[in-house]
Order: structure tokens, then C-alpha cells, then sequence
């Protein structure tokens, strides 16, 4: 298989050297850390290791599974090994979705510069290819060969074949496969290679169902003419009036014959890589990029929100971790959690307070925040703050924020005067915001910083003042005012127009820094009276600096909506359980959804959760509630949705409410909704599945027996479900030809979540793969659904292709 890499794959020095195998240290905590001998597949896509050179090896990943490589300085493991390796040496291996990440150490700089560079070329070069090459590239096929080739000789038997065919989900009679494998044998040795397996490989994926697509526009059956797939686009896929000019930018993209593309004309193979490529697709390439309004104030945005961030297991004893804010950062969330407690040496500690989980240093993850906070999204962080500290290290959280932070910390309202309603995500690019209490209102601060700002002009102008009076009476300014002995008492001179034999010394305690007001601490050694400041007694412990870095985010109890509207301001925000938040939606839902068309909300899994499970958060965003706040190291069902709606606007981590969530005197009942609202049906025929994944890749004789289940999420009464009946023991090309019909009420709300399963009659149908997306992201026509496993990650080249029609109102029901 190797051969057929050559001009394609990267190869260069590093590459080579990584074929040859390195001995390295594999570490998985301070306790584990053994030698394994790693080494790059000829294939260019496989990494295996064994205990030594020349030994059993086993397959230690795919470079598809990398997303990237770090050096170890960014890992908390080999950092704590510092004294034991040098971490020159180190390197961390970061994969997508879930799994941890691999921790390296190589036996010198040189070697661990080589594994970095070579796989971070590689990672780039199969991230840079389309559906179409990543099909077509035999570094995947190479995976399946080597195992299929069970003696490892290079070449495949008929027996071997059989073998792969089970691995591959492929019940056939062997008949057939026997003329498969005899058309591919184009050298006649009863065995297949290289070039061979690929020829055999592509008879065995050969989509009839498309085909037959292809011939009712074709006149000819070989070729699409410009008009028949102007045809086809406006017809099937209803791309309207763009169909022409789109159908040449597509025969340009996707035809591989360059006399096709001269010819405007596209083939079966054109036409089958437009279908499975992101055009293709079932979710529409425009919400892939930024296509909504980003000036509307934040509260009407739905936010990507993380619950206890720092977790990256369960509640009680789970490792914290700043990979917990990592990984949360780089999927888009826009709204992290800090359980910030005191720490040894006067250093605030990150964890799950009153529990076992792991403390990590709050600078570290401050430090964590700054460097990864806009790498996927420009739009802001909010840094959700929940404050257990005593007040000498709260003035330590306070410095970190704003010495590591720096420019990226919002510390004051944008133009330095007062908003009357919340900025928008675009007027916040690249800005962090802090969000807890707030021991004043936004408008007090203002007016102190108004006032300090005065202050200081006219101590400037008294200042230079005194320089004159000096000047002028040099002598008698000296008798009159003696330098004192104490660098915290400053000399305030009389004015100008009092004679300097009346001149008294007044002695005042230093000012704070701008933006801060006195602290409280001042009024316990009795230099302030406590009657001149409007501290409650309950918010003495709270840290004036830290205070002074909440600008539009201060958290405020909820009682109930009335005393909101009446005694709340447009930047204070409360935070709900789900249960609370779950009985104001079901006791007063419209009152919910008008309080979130002018405020933030914030809701959070029940502390019952102690599995750091998920609550279902459709039900959250129907009232409008903005922050929904997920434990997003735990996969599922409730994921799946966070991450389908998630998923449009970029995958910046802001995505827009619809207009009746954005209005104030909005009459929407999220559980009762009625008119005027658009109804519309949706009808799916789920036609075939391509290449599904096995349950279980070590029972080589399991074939799965697959079905569609279809599942729509939104208000209550859209909430429904319909399957397909299952294909018998095939899993790799399964044709079902059954159409679904669902009519929803509110389509601006709602989730369309596509799963395979396997069906299984002893028990619950197991998982293969799923797929959700917004409503409002679908395109109709015939389209393919590249199914995701549960962590979110891709299955390729496990697909489902269907046709999806949309109708307005009830007609849907009549066809």
C-alpha cells in the first residue's frame, strides 16, 4: 500500500525518521511512565508501538484522530516531572473529541523535535484535504488492509478477504465476492496488492441507488450537460434562481476530468463527490460561516457555556485540570466556570469545593484563559467567577486577572459612560469579562471614577500651586511644613488667597487607585466611619478590586420576576438550577422569556449530578435563557444537541435568538405555543447508509443489523421520533427507501438529530452514530449525513443519504 502514497503524502526528514521507530517513554501519571517503541506505518497514517523494537505491536492511533501536537511546557503532567525529565524532552499528542491526551518523552530534544514536527505535517496535510481526497487517499484503505492481512506478507488472499469483509460490516455471499475478488486480480495470483485492493475496494462501494439518480436526469446516462444539472440543482435540491451560476462553480470543484470542466459537463464520479462533499451536505455551508447579526446586545444571543470547567471527571473526586478549559475553549464555549478557594502560600486554588477532586492553581488558569480564549472564536469570554476566598486572596485573584489578562480584560464600560443596554458580542471582540458580585452598581462606579478623575485634576492644579507658593516663600513653607515621617500622610497646602501664618498641617490618608473605592477593612481600624459608606454588612468580605473588575456580568439573586423588573438593572444576571428554572418555565414561562429578552440568564445542573451528567437544555432555550451551562467532558444525547445548535454561526460560540426570544412585550408561552407562528412539515426519506461502524470491533463475526431513527427536538408538542424498520446483517451498504413526515409548530427552535442504531431484540438498540443540526441550517434535496460517533468525533466514511423536503403549513400531511 505504501507505493500508492507517492506525490501525495508529505515526506520529508522527519517523516522518514518517525517510519524507522523511536524508543520513548510513554507517561500517564507520575507512577506510570514505560517504554514503548513508536513508529510510523509505512502508510504514512497509522502510528503502532510494542514494548521493544521488533516486537508484538498493536495500533496506537490514527493521524486522523490528532488534532494537534504540544510541547510540554502546556502539560500539567510533564511540567510535575520536570526534575525527572527534561521537558525539552516531552511532547504532548492532543486528539479530538474525549480521549486523553498522550504524554511523551523521547531521549533528547533532537528526537522529540522530530516526532513533533512530522506529526504536526501530517495532521495539517489530512486536515487540508476534502471529503472527496480523504475518500480517495489509501493511507485509510492502507488501515484496513493491514487488517485484513492477517500474516502481514503485503498481499491479500481470498480467505483474508472474507476475513476483512466482517470487519468491514459486509455480509455477502461469497460468490459474489469471488467475482469481486477475481475482476481485481489483475495479476492472476490469487492474491490482492496495493492497486488491487483499491480496484476491489471501489467495486465493493459502488452506490446503485445513486447511479440511478445520475441516469433519470442524464439523457445519456454517462454524463450530466450543463442544463440536466441546472436541472437537478433546481429541481431536487432547490438551490432556485443561484442554480446556474452554482452548477458551474460545482462541475468546476468536483468533475475530476479536466475535459469535463472544459466541457461543463459532470460525470458519475463528479457527480457522486458532489453529493458526499460539504456542498452535498445535509447542513447548509452558509451557517458553517458567521451569517448572523453580531451587534444585537449579548443578552440576545444563546452562549456556549461550560458547568465547572476545571472538571474533567465527576463531581466528587474527578481530576481538576486546566485541560478542562482547553478543551472547552477550543469547542467554542464562551462562558467558563472558576470555583476559586484559598490556596496554600497565598495562592488561590481551583476546585470542587468540599469534595476530592485535584486543586489547580487559579494564575494557571487565568494564564490558561488568556493563551487559548480567542483561538476559535474572536467573540468574548465571560469568566464565571464563583468567589469562596478571603479578602488578601481575592486581591490576588484581582492581580492575577489583571496582570495576566492584560489588554483582554474589560475592567470599565467600553466608552467609559454609562450604557442603557448590554454591548454586543461584536463590540466585545477579544475581550474577557468577569462575572460575580459587585459590591456597588455600574452607575456608582462611574460616578466615582468621575469624580476621582476631578479629584485629580484639581490635586494637579493645587499641586502646581504649591510648586509657586514654594517658590515665593521658600523659607516660610519650610518652617510651616516639616517633612513627615510617614510615607502613607501627605501635606495638602492651603490655598493660594489664605495668608501662610494661618496655614494649618492636614494630615489624609492616601487616596485609592482609580476605579476603587475605600476599603472596608478601613472602616474596622476606625480611620472611616462606617455611616459614610453604603457597604451592606454582608458584602464587607468581598474584595473592592476584584469587585471593580465586574463591569456588565454582576450576578444578583433571583426572588422572583416582579422584583427583577422593579429593582435590577440590564448588566445583573441571575443564576437558576435546572429545577428552579424548570418550575418557572412550567409556572410563569412567558414572564421567563420576557425577563430573557432584556437580561442574562444562567442555568446550571443540579448538584445531584455528581456524574457530571447533563440535563436536556432545549427546554432551557425555548424560555430564551442565554447561558445554558453543560458538563461538557461527559458525552451523550444532551451534547449531541449542545453541539448541533452550536454548530452554525461559525462555531463561535454565539448563536441568535429568534426574534420573539428577543422581544420584551414577546406573548410567547414556550410551553403552550400558538399562532403566529409557521408551521411546517418536513419530509425524509432515508435512503441508504454507507460504511456504518460495527459495534463491537472485536467480534469479527458481528454484522450489525442497522435502522434510522430520526428525532426531533423543540417546544413540547414538536418533541417526537419516527425509525426505520432494519436491514438485516448489513452494515456497510444498507438500503432502506422509507419516508418519515413530521410537522412542527416553532421551526426557529428547533433540533433535527439523526441516529443509527443497531437493532438487537434481547435488549436496547445499540449506538452507531448520530448527527443533529438546527432546523433552520437544513438544505433539502438529496443529501448525505456524515454520522459522528458519541464523542462527538467523525466516523468517516460512515454516512446515511436521504431526500429532504420541506413544506410550509399543513400540505405536507395531504401528499
Amino acid at each position: 500500500m505504501a507505493s500508492l502514497l507517492q506525490g501525495r503524502l508529505p515526506v520529508n526528514q522527519d517523516v522518514l525518521l518517525m517510519q524507522k521507530g523511536t524508543l520513548m517513554r510513554k507517561v500517564r501519571s507520575k507512577s506510570w511512565k514505560k517504554l514503548r517503541y513508536f513508529r510510523l506505518q509505512e502508510d504514512g497514517m497509522t502510528v503502532r508501538h510494542a514494548r521493544q523494537a521488533g516486537g508484538r505491536s498493536k495500533a496506537s492511533f490514527s493521524i486522523s484522530d490528532v488534532e494537534t501536537v504540544r510541547n510540554s511546557h502546556e502539560s500539567e503532567l510533564l511540567r510535575s516531572l520536570a526534575e525527572e525529565f527534561p521537558l525539552e524532552h516531552g511532547f504532548t499528542i492532543v486528539f479530538h473529541g474525549r480521549r486523553s491526551n498522550l504524554d511523551l518523552v523521547a531521549n533528547s530534544v533532537e528526537e522529540a523535535q522530530i516526532w513533533m514536527q512530522g506529526l504536526q505535517l501530517l495532521v495539517d496535510f489530512v486536515t487540508s484535504m476534502d471529503q472527496q481526497e480523504w475518500l480517495d487517499q489509501p493511507g485509510w484503505l492502507s488501515d484496513w488492509f493491514q487488517r485484513g492481512d492477517k500474516n502481514q506478507d503485503g498481499r491479500m488472499s481470498f480467505e483474508e478477504v472474507q476475513r476483512l469483509l466482517h470487519l468491514m460490516n459486509v455480509e455477502m455471499e461469497p460468490e459474489y465476492a469471488f467475482q469481486l475478488f477475481q475482476a481485481a486480480d489483475m495479476s492472476q495470483s490469487d492474491t490482492l496488492e496495493g492497486k488491487e485492493f483499491v480496484e476491489f475496494y471501489k467495486a465493493l462501494t459502488k452506490r446503485a441507488e445513486v447511479q440511478e439518480l445520475f441516469e433519470n436526469f442524464s439523457a445519456d446516462g454517462q454524463k450530466l450537460t450543463l442544463l440536466e444539472f441546472v436541472d437537478f440543482l433546481r429541481e431536487e435540491q432547490k438551490e432556485g434562481d443561484r442554480a446556474s451560476d452554482l452548477a458551474l462553480e460545482l462541475i468546476d470543484r468536483y468533475e475530476p476530468s479536466d475535459s469535463g470542466k472544459l466541457r461543463h459537463v459532470l460525470s458519475m464520479d463528479g457527480f457522486l463527490s458532489y453529493l458526499y462533499s460539504k456542498d452535498g451536505d445535509i447542513f447548509n455551508p452558509s451557517c458553517r460561516l458567521i451569517y448572523q447579526d453580531m451587534t444585537q446586545p449579548l443578552n440576545h444571543y444563546y452562549i456556549n457555556s461550560s458547568h465547572n470547567t476545571y472538571l474533567v471527571g465527576d463531581q466528587l473526586c474527578g481530576q481538576s485540570s486546566v485541560e478542562g478549559y482547553i478543551r472547552a475553549l477550543k469547542r467554542g464555549c464562551r462562558c467558563v466556570e472558576v470555583d476559586i478557594w484559598d490556596g496554600p502560600s497565598g495562592e488561590p486554588v481551583v476546585y470542587h469545593g468540599h469534595t476530592l477532586t485535584s486543586r489547580i492553581l487559579f494564575k494557571e488558569v487565568v494564564a490558561t484563559v488568556a493563551q487559548y480564549a480567542f483561538q476559535t472564536s474572536d467573540y468574548p469570554v465571560i469568566l464565571s467567577l464563583e468567589n469562596h476566598c478571603s479578602w488578601e486572596q481575592q486581591e490576588i485573584i484581582a492581580h492575577h486577572l489583571t496582570e495576566i489578562l492584560g489588554e483582554q480584560l474589560l475592567s470599565t464600560t467600553l466608552d467609559g459612560q454609562l450604557p442603557t443596554q448590554l454591548p454586543s458580542p461584536e463590540e466585545l471582540r477579544k475581550k474577557i469579562l468577569i462575572k460575580g458580585k459587585k459590591l456597588r452598581t455600574l452607575e456608582e462606579d462611574l460616578e466615582e471614577q468621575e469624580e476621582e478623575e476631578e479629584l485629580k485634576t484639581e490635586l494637579e492644579r493645587e499641586r502646581e500651586a504649591e510648586l509657586e507658593l514654594e517658590s515665593q516663600f521658600e523659607s516660610e513653607t519650610q518652617e510651616l511644613s516639616p517633612r513627615s515621617k510617614d510615607k502613607n500622610e501627605k501635606v495638602v497646602m492651603c490655598p493660594l488667597f489664605c495668608s501662610p501664618i494661618c496655614c494649618q498641617i492636614m494630615v489624609q490618608a492616601p487616596l485609592p487607585k482609580p476605579g476603587l473605592p475605600l476599603f472596608p477593612k478601613q472602616i474596622a481600624d476606625g480611620s472611616i466611619p462606617s455611616s459614610s459608606l453604603l457597604f451592606q454588612k454582608c458584602k464587607a468580605i468581598l474584595c473592592p478590586a476584584l469587585s471593580s473588575l465586574v463591569v456588565y456580568t454582576k450576578t444578583v439573586s433571583f426572588y422572583n420576576f416582579t422584583h427583577s423588573r422593579e429593582h435590577y438593572r440590564f448588566y445583573e444576571l441571575s443564576s437558576f438550577t435546572e429545577t428552579k428554572a424548570k418550575s418557572l418555565i412550567k409556572e410563569a414561562g412567558n414572564e421567563f422569556v420576557q425577563h430573557n429578552a432584556w437580561q442574562l440568564s444562567r442555568v446550571y445542573p443540579s448538584g445531584l449530578r455528581t456524574d457530571s451528567s447533563n440535563y436536556n437544555p432545549q427546554e432551557f432555550w425555548n424560555a430564551g435563557c442565554q447561558m445554558v451551562a453543560m458538563n461538557v467532558q461527559t458525552a451523550g444525547l444532551e451534547m449531541d444537541l449542545y453541539d448541533g445548535l452550536f454548530r452554525q454561526n461559525g462555531g463561535c460560540g454565539y448563536v441568535l435568538k429568534p426574534d420573539f426570544l428577543r422581544d420584551t412585550q414577546s406573548s410567547f408561552q414556550p410551553e403552550r405555543p400558538i399562532s403566529p407562528f409557521k408551521t411546517q412539515t418536513l419530509l425524509i426519506q432515508v435512503i441508504s447508509g454507507q460504511q456504518l461502524p460495527k459495534v463491537d470491533n472485536t467480534k469479527e463475526q458481528s454484522i450489525v443489523d442497522p435502522l434510522v431513527r430520526v428525532e426531533i427536538f423543540g417546544v413540547r408538542p414538536d418533541i417526537t421520533h419516527q425509525e426505520t424498520n432494519y436491514v438485516e446483517n448489513n452494515g456497510f451498504n444498507p438500503y432502506w427507501g422509507q419516508t418519515l413526515c413530521f410537522r412542527v409548530l416553532v421551526p426557529e427552535l428547533a433540533l433535527l438529530r439523526f441516529v443509527v442504531k443497531d437493532y438487537n431484540w434481547k435488549s436496547r438498540n445499540d449506538f452507531l452514530g448520530q448527527y443533529t443540526l438546527p432546523w433552520t441550517c437544513i438544505q433539502q434535496g438529496y443529501r448525505h449525513i456524515h454520522l459522528l460517533s458519541k464523542d462527538g468525533t467523525s466516523l468517516h466514511p460512515a454516512s446515511i443519504f436521504v431526500h429532504i423536503c420541506m413544506v410550509e403549513g399543513l400540505k405536507g400531511d395531504e401528499s
